[in-house]
């Protein structure tokens, strides 16, 4: 029997049900009970942040980080075209105009070069997205922000474990987002989690996650009782969910060597065709630490890379490519505008395909991977 290679699998390992059956049993399944504060402390350790909380979504930490901006209508938040439409649609939610901006084709992150000439009396923020959990150019964008007044959104979806210069991505910018949905190295089926630099937020951040409430203080003992503060949502995941999320975290360092060691056998294996100029593979600059999220390659062309994709799968591996930038979507049309030339985000974002990464992923797949990509490219010489 074949069996398809999926391009990604939900990370497992052994304690999830252990501790699914822990929160249960606490008879605390509702959020920020005790395996949700288990993997905020964590977070927190581990990038060295003011504050972790967990959300439900990377889409609503981005939303809370709006909100925290202060963003309003007639605001312009900058950013890349080339990211996922949570980028956009938190600010758009506000009634803010998503400028885009053109991106840099060696790491496919936004081009910090080109971010100052977009900024306006309108101009409110900059959203930075570190793709595949590589690092954005944080220094410039800083300083430009420090220049011109503006907040600084990291999302950081993909790059949990990553670091700038030393520094830990979602820990630089005012506000960090991380996503924990299922195609994250670290998952809670759906999850997220906003970092916040600056402990003058803190306290605003958490009412906003708790309805506008002041419960995280009531729980903490600092009040005798909760009440309504100000606006807010829910943004709080079930402890069920966190207790499935803090299994992989007890041994990330396996989870994130597992995941570099396969990139780092791919790009090997498929070094031969980039000497030969058949493909481009990913660019890693220096400074930059990532953590394996993702294994891309670039094609020739459009039409090169749905051959390939259509080759891959008669050899049961399920290959994908990723974002139709933002500002090509009727939506991105509708609510945004693109600023100066579009040089590289339709082109490279039209020859980017997705090679099969998660952690359960073995060596001899990935070589078995790399082996159908080579020959692919020898029936084409």
């Amino acid at each position: 029997m074949r069996i398809m290679i999926r391009f990604n699998v939900p990370p497992s390992v052994d304690g999830e049900m252990d501790n699914i059956k822990k929160a249960i049993e606490s008879m605390h399944i509702c959020g920020d009970g005790a395996f949700t504060k288990k993997c905020s402390e964590y977070l927190e350790k581990l990038t060295g942040t003011s504050k972790c909380l967990l959300t439900t979504s990377c889409t609503h930490a981005l939303e809370m980080a709006a909100l925290l901006c202060d963003i309003k209508e007639g605001d312009e938040v900058i950013m890349p075209s080339y990211t996922f439409v949570s980028t956009a649609d938190a600010f758009v939610l506000r009634g803010a105009t998503p400028v885009f901006v053109d991106i840099r084709p060696d790491t496919m992150n936004i081009d910090e070069t080109l971010i100052e000439a977009a900024i306006t009396e309108k101009t409110k923020a900059i959203a930075v997205v570190h793709y595949a959990g590589v690092a954005c150019e944080m220094d410039v964008i800083m300083d430009i922000a420090r220049r011109h007044h503006l907040k600084v959104v990291e999302d950081a979806a993909q790059a949990i474990m990553c670091t700038y210069k030393g520094k830990a991505l979602g820990t630089i910018g005012d506000f960090g987002c991380f996503s924990f949905h299922e195609t994250k190295n670290f998952s809670m089926g759906e999850g997220g989690a906003i970092l916040i630099r600056d402990p003058e937020y803190i306290e605003k951040a958490e009412i906003l996650r708790e309805k506008g409430t002041d419960r995280s203080k009531y729980y903490r003992g600092q009040v005798d009782k909760y009440r309504w503060q100000n606006f807010g949502s829910s943004y709080l995941p079930s402890d069920i969910n966190a207790a499935y999320l803090y299994s992989p975290f007890e041994v990330a360092e396996t989870i994130n060597q597992a995941r570099l060691d396969r990139f780092h056998q791919y790009y090997e294996l498929l070094t031969p065709l980039m000497e030969a100029g058949r493909i481009e593979l990913p660019v890693i600059p220096e400074g930059c630490e990532q953590n394996g999220h993702m294994f891309y390659i670039k094609t020739k062309d459009m039409e090169e890379r749905t051959a390939l994709i259509d080759f891959l799968k008669e050899n049961d591996i399920m290959a994908v490519f990723h974002y139709i930038p933002l500002h090509t979507a009727p939506a991105g049309m509708k609510f945004g505008r693109f600023h100066g030339m579009d040089r590289y985000t339709t082109k490279e974002s039209e020859r980017l395909l997705r090679l099969p990464m998660f952690y359960q992923l073995t060596p001899e797949q990935v070589e078995y991977i790399a082996g159908k990509v080579k020959e692919f490219y020898e029936t084409r010489r």
